[in-house]
């Protein structure tokens, strides 16, 4: 009548220490490389995956009989499915960039870990681990050169007339044309005269006429810079585009 369920033993708590220390070294990269989901949430999340893999398939024995019949797999698969939430909490939008991907599929590898340790198969568990760092340290710089090869950086300072509409459309026009917007700033000039802005990172001066917004893009991407320029200047309300490539003190006005 007062019987426990079995899986209470050493077994199970090495199984919980292996999830917990496999977790803990995932999340320790992620913390140094200041993601949101850093060494605290790596660790709770995989160690609580492998406590729930255990109460999968040891919380019920002290119920199973001659007519009660329970699926182990159940309340693990719950699991895969619980974890979704978490991992879209860590993926954003900024701009036209998404954010966090990477964090997440940590955050799903490392619930995976979690289950693998807790259904006591350390082995599985430890190699996964091992591939997580593989991946992360070997393969991103590999993963920098591709996205480097052919692409290119360029700043643009466009002075244009407010109350227009005018940013959404040049912000279109530069994804449209091939460019990701890396950083974006803005400084509203005067509504008397002339007016002299100066440039948020460069220190570049655009003078303008009338009121006036200045905007400075930090572009990157592979598409013609040149055109890009030209339908800029082309647009309406637009005033003045400076440009020139990021990091250089050299701006090729256009």
């Amino acid at each position: 009548m007062f019987a426990e369920p079995v899986g209470q033993g050493w077994t199970q708590i090495v199984e919980l220490a292996v999830a917990l220390v496999l977790s803990a070294l995932i999340g320790l990269e992620r913390e140094i490389r200041r993601k949101s989901a850093g060494l605290r949430t790596h660790t709770i999340i995989g160690f609580s995956a492998a406590l729930i893999m255990l109460v999968s398939k040891y919380g019920f024995t002290d119920v199973l009989g001659e007519h009660v019949v329970l699926d182990p797999s159940r309340v693990a698969a719950q699991i895969v499915s619980g974890i979704g939430f978490i991992g879209g909490g860590l993926i954003f939008v900024r701009r036209d960039a998404v954010r966090g991907l990477t964090t997440a599929a940590a955050v799903w590898l490392t619930t995976a870990v979690g289950m693998t340790a807790g259904a006591g198969l350390p082995v599985l568990a430890t190699t996964a681990t091992a591939a997580y760092f593989l991946v992360i340290y070997g393969l991103t710089p590999v993963a920098d050169r591709l996205r480097d090869r052919g692409s290119d950086r360029r700043h643009v300072e466009i002075g244009y007339r407010d109350g227009e509409g005018v940013l959404r459309e040049l912000l279109r026009i530069c994804t449209g044309h091939g460019w990701s917007i890396e950083q974006l700033h803005t400084r509203a000039s005067g509504t008397d005269g002339i007016d002299a802005v100066q440039g948020a990172e460069e220190g570049d001066t655009m003078t303008h006429v009338g009121a006036t917004v200045l905007v400075v893009l930090e572009l990157e991407g592979t598409g013609s810079y040149e055109d890009l320029v030209a339908e800029l200047v082309g647009h309406r309300g637009v005033l003045a585009v400076t440009g020139g490539r990021a990091g250089t003190d050299d701006p090729d006005a256009e």
